[in-house]
């Protein structure tokens, strides 16, 4: 049995990529303000104590893979629309990927910023997934068992839908 929303309540959330007649379709942003947007994502890759060391004592035979990762991480925040079919190309002010050691491996970050029409959620996503399979493809040598996960959006700032917050 449906319920009937309260006044006040909040509706659903739409599909915006969906039309009515259930197609994809790109969202028209045209009406959309101009604001400042940015957009925190954050990934993890687990990797064997070998692989670790490889990495945090300059072994690996192919380069610095964190650097590899930080480089990639921007090119693909700065090429999601073409890799993402209904994203919309993106003048973007600041990207910065960061990677931090962990007990089992490195925490992805990336930070994202343009002022425009609609959001760079994905572009952060993008970014933190790229930049950790670069530090798999170069390490994959010394451990193909490397698991990448916890990609997820921390924050994002701007826009309609205002500020989000990842709850801990």
């Amino acid at each position: 049995m449906a319920r009937k929303a309260s006044a006040g309540a909040r509706r659903p959330a739409q599909l915006t990529h969906v039309g009515a007649d259930g197609e994809p379709r790109m969202v028209d942003v045209g009406d959309k303000a101009v604001t400042d947007r940015e957009a925190v994502a954050r990934a993890s890759i687990h990797m064997s104590a070998e692989a670790r060391r490889l990495i945090r004592s300059g072994a690996v035979r192919k380069g610095d893979p964190l650097q590899a990762a930080r480089l990639a991480g921007i090119l693909a925040a700065k090429r999601t629309s073409e890799l993402i079919p209904l994203c919309h190309p993106l003048l973007l002010t600041h990207i910065a990927v960061d990677l931090s050691p962990t007990p089992t491996g490195y925490r992805i970050e990336a930070r994202v910023r343009t002022s425009g029409q609609t959001g760079v959620e994905m572009e952060a996503l993008t970014a933190v997934t790229v930049a950790a399979l670069t530090v798999y493809d170069m390490v994959k040598a010394a451990d193909k068992g490397m698991v990448i996960g916890e990609v997820h959006l921390v924050s994002k700032r701007g826009g309609r839908g205002g500020t989000y917050r990842r709850p801990r």
